[in-house]
């Protein structure tokens, strides 16, 4: 039995049609209460920073902007969630503040904490090499 194209196209219309207005008509506080009980939503902080251009000025592993700070280690660096939401609330020398929903805001510090344990990127803590490769500066005895 041989199944008319225009059924299929019919039927993946209606499919179509259908999750949209499941997707566009659901309850958005819904969705962020959803998208607040997970555990981690480092991902969509990454999202974040790039929706508000953070590389322009920030790098991540010394790579963006060079107006303000590599915010690859500024977890540890700071070890305080409610400092680090204070620099982008209220922002700090030419940073701008930002207006961060609370949810924006965690996401961003999960972003931070999960980029923080890759490990270092302060390039002055690593040495070149003749090849292109770059290694761990040995420490002076």
């Amino acid at each position: 039995m041989q199944v008319k194209p225009i059924y299929i196209f019919v039927l993946l219309s209606v499919l179509f049609l259908t999750y949209s207005s499941v997707l566009y008509l659901s309850d958005e506080k819904e969705i962020i209460i959803q998208r607040a009980t997970k555990k981690d939503f480092s991902a969509e902080g990454k999202l974040i920073f790039q929706k508000y251009n953070c590389q322009a000025c920030h790098q991540i592993y010394s790579l963006g902007g060079y107006l303000g700070p590599d915010l690859t280690n500024v977890y540890s660096k700071y070890n305080n969630e409610d400092v680090i939401k204070a620099f982008m609330k209220g922002g700090f020398k030419q940073m701008p503040s930002f207006k961060l929903t609370s949810y924006e805001e965690s996401a961003l510090i999960q972003f931070f904490k999960k980029m923080d344990k890759t490990g270092t990127a302060d390039i002055r803590n690593f040495e070149f090499q003749a090849d292109g490769m770059i290694k761990p500066k040995q420490e002076k005895r």
